[in-house]
């Protein structure tokens, strides 16, 4: 079993670098996030314990609403990248973020929620992000079922936490560019 264990952690790992050039290339060429991702080890860290809180609600969901609960968790990075740059003294002490942000509407509403109230979002920006991260959810569910895994396999679900991981970093590295946080080479010298 272990050996199962470590080949299937290392295909999980080509299946999560796969979401990870895919949404890159796609995010880069609708020009949400530069070539080099920003990073924001405060965002990154929140990530086990959302992922903990929201795989109850994302997994009851996927089911009949597969783009739902993959883009749920792309909002939900954008809407961590905000909190970090508005108040990180007080949004990162909050236990559970991501039942903090579920409570306002309800886990159905969650992503008005998120564009209204985090992202402060309306009009033309505001349907703009619900197709983008629509889109992506798309592309990336589209990646997984040609896997050809076995639904309700431990393989499964590893999957899916990859898809969710790869969202999450990505919704958080799209709103750090929104807010002008960018990677790029500074030139040395005078």
């Amino acid at each position: 079993m272990e050996q199962f264990d470590e080949s299937f952690g290392t295909a999980v790992s080509s299946f999560e670098q796969q979401l990870h050039q895919d949404l890159h290339q796609f995010l880069l060429s609708m020009k949400e996030v530069d070539e080099r991702l920003p990073e924001c080890p405060d965002v990154e860290e929140k990530w086990e314990p959302i992922a903990k809180a929201y795989i109850p609600d994302g997994i009851r969901e996927f089911q009949d609403f597969p783009s739902v609960s993959l883009g749920w968790v792309m909002y939900i990075g954008m809407a961590v990248a905000k909190m970090w740059d508005l108040e990180w003294e007080i949004y990162s002490k909050i236990e559970d973020l991501y039942a903090f942000m579920r409570n306002k509407r309800g886990y159905d509403c969650m992503d008005e929620y998120i564009r209204e109230e985090v992202l402060l979002l309306s009009g033309n920006d505001y349907t703009a992000l619900e197709k983008l991260v629509g889109e992506c959810a798309s592309r990336v569910y589209n990646v997984l079922r040609h896997q050809n895994i076995e639904p309700g396999t431990k393989e499964a679900f590893h999957a899916y936490v990859s898809c969710l991981h790869q969202l999450y970093l990505f919704g958080a590295a799209m709103q750090l560019n929104r807010m002008g946080y960018h990677m790029t080479k500074q030139k040395v010298g005078c």
